[in-house]
């Protein structure tokens, strides 16, 4: 009896584990559409070549 309730730990464990996970996904959107529209933004911003570098401030003196 005492085996069989060893083996229940990894049995229950398990299970709470497939619950969990489909509980987390449940909201996930198929597909990478703001992940690509995301990093084609930043892309963009990379390629641009008007914007003025950033100031140098030397605070040793």
């Amino acid at each position: 009896m005492g085996a069989l309730l060893w083996l229940l730990i990894p049995v229950l464990a398990a299970l709470a584990a497939g619950v969990w996970s489909t509980w987390t996904m449940r909201y996930r959107k198929a597909g990478d559409v703001a992940e690509l529209a995301g990093y084609a933004r930043f892309r963009e911003a990379m390629e641009r070549e008007d914007v003025p570098p950033a100031e140098v401030r030397s605070d040793a003196a």
